[in-house]
């Protein structure tokens, strides 16, 4: 905030001759273009070019995705928690949240656009921010899966569970493309129930003492010497 005084005796901010502070509120750009404080507790790691590698836009978007196949209307919730978080000004709408997951490699419509450092933060921060709000549902879903395969059971056999792996093939599969070697490879429900699960555990690590922080990190993990 700016202050300052009119000088001019004239001047329709002096009143009988006498100064009168003028207060000048910040701009609205100037607003948009501080970080949103939640994105401070996370170090800058990304590459001198500014932009994220691609292990780290890829693990993102699963991650997201993976959020998706346990929320029904997951984008909307997106967008609800990146006004809370207020990080509106770095994701204005659901079309840009769009584009800002497609710069992931795998995605049948890849942008070719760079996702920026602080993009990134902000898919981490609304990522962690709903799994905290998960946290019992992934930590059941997980306990469940476990105690099947210990009975030798499939996982069809719960219903809550069932739901969210086969939620979570269908984006898989509808979003990603095919013709990737790395998505070629989940070519079977078993291979992509077992990265829906792999999703759930890290999920679940974000949940923890600064689990928004470590995650960051890990997304990084051999990418910064």
């Amino acid at each position: 905030m700016r202050i300052s005084h009119a000088r001019d005796p004239a001047s329709p901010y002096s009143l009988f001759g006498i100064d009168v502070a003028v207060i000048v509120m910040p701009s609205e750009t100037s607003l948009a273009e501080s970080n949103p404080l939640i994105l401070d507790s996370l170090p800058d790691l990304s590459p001198s070019d500014g932009g994220c590698p691609r292990r780290a836009r890829l693990q993102i978007d699963l991650m997201l995705l993976a959020i998706e196949a346990l929320y029904l209307g997951g984008a909307e919730e997106m967008l609800a928690v990146s006004k809370e978080l207020e990080l509106a000004g770095i994701i204005k709408n659901r079309v840009a949240l769009w584009l800002l997951r497609n710069t992931n490699p795998l995605r049948r419509y890849t942008q070719r656009r760079p996702l920026t450092a602080l993009e990134a933060k902000a898919l981490v921060a609304i990522a962690c921010n709903l799994a905290r709000k998960l946290t019992a549902t992934i930590r059941q879903l997980l306990l469940d899966s476990q105690q099947l395969r210990s009975r030798n059971l499939p996982f069809n056999q719960h219903l809550p569970l069932a739901e969210y792996l086969e939620r979570f093939r269908a984006h898989f599969r509808s979003r990603m493309n095919p013709k990737r070697s790395v998505v070629a490879a989940y070519d079977s429900d078993e291979k992509l129930d077992e990265l829906a699960l792999n999703l759930l555990s890290k999920l679940l690590f974000c949940t923890g003492t600064a689990g928004m922080q470590r995650f960051w990190v890990s997304l990084f993990d051999g990418e910064v010497e």
